[in-house]
């Protein structure tokens, strides 16, 4: 059920990817790189500008009313999406991430709004340089599973972490409104 849950979402990621990669010019030819930048570069500018947005005193924000029980804080959620961009970018590169995780939560020693932020940047930066990484040749060969045992493609990973953040981003604009903050993308 997880297989084919993921392969109908990387399904639809890649179909909105190449419907995006159209929008150029048609005698501009675009690198599978260039294309994939660009939809990191996307969620990077939804992303960052809403852990931004959050003031400091309410990083430590989780909904309580209804069925929230156990759900990550918004510092959790940015750390989480942070850990994320690392985690995959290393498997794509074929290197440990460059930075101690702790696990896919992030370091528990960050919790100052700035940390986390420059986490966060620091981690679109690293997951940029994974996706330029990608070209036809490398984009579908099979790569170690940075999830567990088994394998996946360097593009799949890739499409997977752009859903990955856009996710986080939705749960993040319900944590700003509920703080009555106007996320930065629908002001």
């Amino acid at each position: 059920m997880k297989t084919k849950w993921t392969s109908t979402l990387l399904l639809f990621l890649a179909a909105a990817g190449i419907a995006f990669g159209q929008a150029a010019k048609s005698n501009d030819p675009q690198t599978m790189a260039q294309v994939l930048d660009k939809r990191v570069s996307s969620a990077e500018g939804e992303f960052v500008p809403a852990a931004e947005a959050m003031p400091e005193d309410k990083y430590s924000f989780a909904p309580t009313s209804g069925e929230f029980k156990g759900v990550r804080t918004f510092a959790q959620q940015v750390k989480h999406v942070a850990a994320v961009n690392y985690l995959l970018g290393s498997a794509i590169l074929g290197e440990k991430p460059p930075v101690v995780l702790g696990n896919e939560n992030g370091p528990d020693s960050l919790t100052s709004k700035a940390d986390i932020v420059k986490f966060l940047k620091d981690s679109y930066a690293y997951f940029h340089k994974a996706a330029g990484s990608i070209n036809d040749k490398n984009s579908v060969e099979p790569i170690k599973n940075p999830f567990g045992e088994g394998t996946s493609t360097r593009l799949g990973l890739a499409i997977l972490n752009v859903g990955h953040n856009f996710d986080h981003y939705g749960q993040m604009v319900e944590y700003l409104r509920m703080n009555a903050i106007i996320p930065p993308a629908s002001r």
